[in-house]
This record gives C-alpha cells, structure tokens and sequence, in this order.
C-alpha cells in the first residue's frame, strides 16, 4: 500500500486496496457503540463560528433514478391534532452511534468555497456555454470573490488579531487557512484574467462586441469620448495630492482608483495623487455601437489627466483596487432601537480594514510600496493582475441585446394548478388552495402568478382580515410591498417581519420597514441575537362563520426579480395544521411566545438540527431492519458537523447518502471504512440552485421537507429557519424524482472526491453531453404548453 500525500485540508490520509481513501484510524473493523441520545442541540460550533459564521455567495444554478426506492401513498391527517414534537418519535429511542470518528473527515470549508467559485469558472472557460453566459460567468465569479474577501477573509483576519480563531474542523490553524485563501485565490485570479483577455475578449470581438483599450479607438471615438469627459466626468473628479500638507486619502471599499505620479516643471519634484472613478457612471463606456472602453483609459487618457493636474508632468499612472471588512457587527438588546443601531453601523461599515489590493501588473514598484504602507497591507494581499481590473463590470457586456449569444429565451409559465379557468378572469387562487395544496418550483412556475397572485389576491379580497409576511430581501419596486401597503390601507390587519440585518440589503430594508411602517403595518424585526430567514406568509379569511387559514412556505426571498434567476420551491396550502403551525410561529416572532413544538414543521435554532439528525438516525434501523432507507439531501452549504457526523454513521451502517449541494460542502466522501456510502453532486447553470430540500425513506413511507434552511452553524443556530413537512405523495414522489435525477451519473454535475476535489462530469464516455437538468425541467415546461424544444 502506498501511502498518500497528506491532505491539506484534513489528516493523513492512505488508500484501501479498492482505491478508496482511507482516514487514518481506519473505522471498518471499529465496534459500534450505542448510548441514549440525549435532548438538546448537537452543533460542534467551534470560536470560529461563535464569532462569524458567514458566507458570501452570488451565483448559479439537475431529473430518472440511480437508485429506485418506492414512493408510498398518503399520510393520513386529522384535521388538527394536538400540538406534539416536531421530531415525530421521542428523542431519546434513537441512537447516537459515539464510536470513534477520524480526524480529518472534514473538509476545509474556506477550501470549499474557493472550489465552489472555480466551479463558476469553468463555466465561463467553456465553448460549449454562450458567449454572453460565459462573460456572466467571468462576472460572477469577481463578484462572488469580492464578497468573499469582504467577509469571510474580513472576519477571519479580525479573529486572528482579536486571539479568538482556533483551529478549524478541518484540523488547519488560522493562519494556515489565510495562507490557503491567499494561494489559491491568487491562482483562480490569474485564471480568471486569463480566460477573460485570452479566450472571452477575443470571442466577444469576432461577434463585433469590442472591448478596446484606449489606444485601439479610432480619432474619430477619442474626440466624441472626450466630449464626453468634460461634460459628465472631469466635473466629479477630485484628484487628490499626497504631500506633508495632504495626508494620504481614505480608499472605500471596492473602487477602482488612478495612482497618478507628476512633477512640478519648476522645482522638478515628484509628487503622488489619487483619483478616484466616479463608481455611479458606467464601468465600460461605449465609445461607438459595440465598441467599449474602460472608463479609467478615459479618465487616464493623456489629454484628459493634463485636464487634471494643469501645468504638471504627468509621469505615470497606475489602476489600483482596493477591497476593505465591510461585514457588519451590531450588538443587540432590548433597549437599543436595533434599526438606529444598524443605520449607524452602515456608516461604519465604509471605513473597514483592507483585507486586499489588486493592481495592475505594470504597476510600479515605488507607487506599489506607497500602497502597501499607506494602506497597512501586507505583500501577500496584494494581487497583481493584467487589466482591465474589476471585471464585475462585465454584467454590463453581457446584459446587451444579443439573445443569439444567450441561453434560450425561457419565460416561465402559470403552474396548471392555478392556471385560469376562463381567459377574462384571473385565477382564484383561494378557490384552488380549497382543492389541493400547491407545489411551487421556481422558475419554471411563474412566481408572479403564484405568490405575488397570492398576497394581491389577499391584499383586495374584502374577506380577509389579516396578513402575516416574513421579508428577508426584496426588490426596490417590489409588488409585494405594494400589496402589503395596499392591505394596510385597506383597514386589513398586517404584520411584516423585516430581518434588516439581511448582508448587503440592509440599507434598502430600513427603507422598506419605515415605507410600510407609514403605510399602517405592524413591523417587527424579530427576535434579539437571531436572524430571521424563514420564508413565511399567512392569510387569514372570513368564510362564512369560520375563519380560514391559506400559507406559503418557501425556500427563497419574497424577491420578484430573483425569482426568475433562482431554482425555488414554494408550498401553497390551505392545510390547517400548516396554518396553526404559521400562527403559532409568527406569534413567537411578534410577541413573547415559547413555542417549539409544531404539526407539520421543523424550526430553528430549538429543534431543526435535532429533528434532522433524528431522522437521519432512524433510517439506520429502517436499514438494520431491511426496510427501504436512504438519505437525500439539496442545499446550499453542507458545513454542520453534527448533521454531517449522523451522515457519516449512517453510511457505515449501509444506508445510501447523497448530498446535492451547491456551494460549500465538508462533508468527505468515498472514505474507507466512513463513507463509500456517501455521493457529493454540485450542479451550477444558468438558474441559481437555491431550494433545500430534505427526504428520508422511512421504511417505504417516504418523508420529505423542504425549506430555508441550510445545514450550517448560522442557519441552525442563529437564526429562525423552517422546514415543512410535504404530506401529498404526489409531491414527495416529484421532489424524489428531482433529487435522483440531480444525483444520476447520467447528469451533467461535478463529482467531489475525498481528496476535497471536484471533477466536472459534462459528457460521457463517448463525448455525448449529459442531461441538464435546468433544461429538462424547461423542456418539461414547454411540453406542458406544446412548445417543446426539437
């Protein structure tokens, strides 16, 4: 047996005689040992976590089985019990197998996020994408990796000042892990840049998109630019000097910058300035039709620097970026107005400590030293790049009306469970709920026709007399603000539960909460120390002498927009129990409830972990007993220790675990003796795979949940998350469906090894391409209307 190189991310590391890897203490020949398990949380959150568990992630968005189990009938449901445990058998008759765990079965999950964004590379690398995808993707990928520095280095590097970062689950020392970031993300920089001058720009130039540089426009396109620059540039720039007189200036957080170098003719002293680029005009100008040119080549033209620094040398000019902590850090009480709080902060959060600085590659080394000292950076956050830097302005490229360079048009069409009876009339969607509940799968179900239909159907329908709507982000000329406003207006009773501390929305969801507060909605901001992140709306109704109860619950944001950009599920019912569980919920959220027992969901931070982990306990004995068991999981992040450790024990009982994830995952699979049992599948396409879905299989009686919750420390311990429970076997049976088909081989995803690395599976062994599943479910769509692709 040859021994393998140790893992960076984990502990030494040998491989099995079938190829398996194999962590060391080997766990095939470890006894089992079985103790109660006790109530209460089972998170292994470590200092880290406690101060900062966070994740930046913008980004991308799989259908016939690979390993076929049974979808059993109905679940029988009085109308509405007793209120009982979320986790359906007592706690303490499952078993928590304590024996012995590897080090090292974690992988890092910095390491995996940085994985997660090459994965959004390689679709901007690939031919087989359209070429404006593809320059989306190229954007996509910096702004991910702006958002990851801003954060998630930003607090790594506060804790390692502060002396509270230990040692990772992963066994990397705090410092080890920076140094990780910092090499790896330098690599996946340069590659970026390349793919962008070498492979993207010259394509887009052969569809006559042109992005030129200052010296390949034509005199006829510098003489209309500099028009330009007198009237709407040189106005609002501020070139600022840096001399004993002038201190050196403060840099905000992701703008590109001119370090210009001049001297005076008269003394023939050098001296450094800077000028900032205006960050609300256009990142690349557009010089002639298709023809654009980075701003800063306009501003830093040699006519248009003289502008600047008249009666100067300009000697030379350099582009500089700079991105700064921008994470947010609001303490909370009861006697704090926590809005005021956070305004303030939001001023703060602009003068935040560097934790990178890009320049160009030309750049020289007198101006790069100044940088570095002026800005108290280290050599090894700076990331030296061919320009154009900041290529997030790249959206701007691939939002031109060129639909032959993009995916197929899609428009998503009204799900046919709601779909309109008669053309002259709108679809009552009360009246359908009344009938079945309503499985939503965004966006190939129209949310406007469904959700915002829903609560605009609520907002005028004079029998409803209150609405109860959780908002975590939404857009600034959101329909489903207006009909809230509407509702209010209208003496209907609403309250909104606006979590203000959603990262990056924060600004717009004060102005939001105060806009509705005027309007005469109850807003409420939750409960202190917890985001709320559920997807909740409930509509209560007078139908003749009873009151009915109508729900939704999502696995995304009340955000029309993102909506058709993001793969969601949404639960339309008219189910009482799910109505008592919503009240009951929003209740706790408004007022001073205890409430942690629910009907038909699973809530956090009291019972979501542990009722998961019950579950997943349980198909081991579902398993021993030789009943139908598996475990199927699609999220976004899969960090959790305690959830992946009951994966874990459950794979080496012989129950099947698949995880689909899309973005950070620890989880180590293919490991002798811990996880043969266990797949990892990553699908990244043109809609963003957002939904989490959770299914067991019970025995032959399949459970399914889905909600918003992913399996990490943020989500299960601090903040409300919730699951529903799906009773229709027609609906567990899709979400079944759904979940094989994104985890077959015969589906494009990327496969993750136990090494920790990814490998793109996009064709067979012939060169064929593999399913897509974003495109099967279009297709599905268009069949469904008669407009099925050929």
């Amino acid at each position: 047996m040859q021994p393998a190189a140790p893992d960076p991310a984990g502990a030494p590391a040998e491989h099995s005689p079938n190829g398996r890897l194999r962590l060391t203490p080997a766990l095939s020949d470890a006894p089992i040992v079985v103790r109660a398990r006790k109530n209460g949380s089972m998170s292994q959150q470590n200092a880290e976590d406690q101060a900062s568990d966070r994740q930046a992630q913008p980004s991308v968005g799989s259908i016939a089985a690979h390993r076929p189990h049974t979808v059993a009938g109905g679940d029988f449901e009085p109308e509405l019990p007793e209120l009982t445990s979320d986790i359906d058998a007592d706690p303490d008759e499952f078993e928590d197998y304590s024996a012995e765990l590897p080090q090292g079965r974690f992988l890092d999950r910095e390491r995996s996020w940085l994985a997660f964004n090459e994965r959004v590379l390689e679709l901007a690398e690939d031919p087989d994408t359209p070429l404006l995808e593809r320059t989306n993707f190229l954007a996509i990928f910096a702004s991910n990796l702006d958002e990851f520095f801003m954060v998630r280095v930003a607090g790594l590097k506060r804790r390692i000042a502060t002396g509270v970062a230990t040692r990772s689950a992963s066994g990397l020392q705090p410092r080890e892990v920076l140094e990780l970031i910092w090499n790896r993300s330098r690599e996946l920089m340069a590659r970026h840049a390349a793919c962008y001058q070498e492979d993207v720009a010259p394509a887009l130039a052969d569809e006559g998109i042109h992005v030129v540089r200052w010296e390949e426009l034509t005199d006829k396109e510098q003489s209309r630019l500099f028009t330009l620059f007198k009237q709407q540039i040189f106005p609002v720039l501020t070139p600022l000097a840096v001399d004993p007189a002038h201190p050196f200036p403060y840099i905000s957080g992701l703008s590109l910058n001119l370090a210009v170098v001049v001297r005076n003719p008269v003394s023939g002293h050098r001296h450094f300035a800077r000028v900032k680029v205006p960050p609300l005009l256009s990142r690349f100008l557009e010089a002639s039709p298709q023809r654009y040119v980075p701003i800063e080549d306009v501003i830093s033209a040699p006519k248009h620097l003289g502008e600047l620094f008249p009666g100067m040398e300009v000697l030379e000019h350099h582009m500089f970026r700079l991105t700064r902590n921008e994470d947010l850090e609001v303490e909370e009480d009861d006697a704090e107005n926590l809005l005021k709080a956070l305004e303030k902060e939001l001023m703060r959060r602009r003068f935040g400590p560097p934790v990178r600085l890009e320049v160009e590659e030309t750049i020289d080394r007198y101006v790069l030293d100044l940088l570095v000292r002026e800005l108290k950076i280290s050599e090894s956050e700076v990331y030296p790049l061919p320009g154009p830097l900041d290529l997030t302005g790249l959206f701007g490229i691939s939002g031109l009306d060129r639909p032959e360079l993009k995916y197929p048009r899609f428009i998503a069409g009204t799900h046919r469970d709601l779909a309109e009876v008669e053309s002259a009339s709108a679809p009552d969607i009360f009246a359908a709920l009344r009938e079945r509940d309503v499985l939503l799968h965004h966006p190939y179900d129209s949310f406007s026709t469904s959700v915002q239909a829903f609560l605009e159907q609520a907002a005028s329908d004079p029998d409803v007399l209150a609405i109860k709507q959780t908002l975590y982000r939404t857009s600034g000329d959101s329909p489903i603000v207006d009909a809230l406003i509407d509702a209010a207006e209208s003496g209907k009773q609403v309250l909104v539960l606006v979590e203000i501390k959603a990262r990056f929305d924060e600004q717009a969801n004060i102005k939001w909460a105060r806009k509705l507060e005027e309007a005469g909605c109850h807003v409420v901001y939750g409960l202190v120390g917890l985001k709320t992140h559920c997807k909740l709306s409930l509509v209560v109704r007078q139908e003749g002498d009873t009151l009915r109860r109508y729900s939704h619950v999502g696995t995304g944001n009340y955000h029309p927009k993102t909506a058709r950009l993001y793969e969601d599920l949404g639960l339309l019912t008219a189910d009482s129990q799910v109505g008592a569980d919503l009240s009951d919920l929003f209740n706790r959220l408004s007022g001073y409830s205890r409430r942690e027992t629910y009907r038909r969901l699973l809530v956090a931070p009291k019972s979501l972990r542990d009722g998961l982990i019950s579950r997943i306990n349980n198909e081991v004995q579902h398993h021993r007993a030789g009943r139908p068991a598996y475990v199927r999981f699609k999220v976004n992040s899969m960090v959790d220790e305690a959830v992946i450790d009951a994966m874990y024990r459950a794979a080496q009982a012989g129950v099947p675990v698949d995880v689909w994830v899309r973005g950070i995952c620890a989880v180590r699979p293919g490991v002798a003796g811990l996880s043969e049992n266990i797949r990892v599948r990553s699908v990244l396409g043109r809609f963003l795979e957002h939904s989490r879905v959770f299914a067991f299989g019970n025995g032959g009686e399949p459970e399914v949940w889905f909600g918003s919750a992913d399996m990490m420390h943020r989500n299960l311990d601090r903040r409300i998350e919730a699951l529903v429970r799906v009773s229709d076997p027609a609906h567990r049976g899709a979400l079944n469906r759904l979940l094989e088909t994104g985890m077959s081989d015969t589906t494009a995803s990327w496969h993750l090894g136990p090494d920790g690395n990814w490998v793109r599976h996009a064709k067979d062994a012939e060169g064929r391409p593999l399913r897509n599943v974003q495109e099967m479910l279009i297709d599905a769509r268009r069949r469904r209307r008669g407009k099925a692709t050929p």
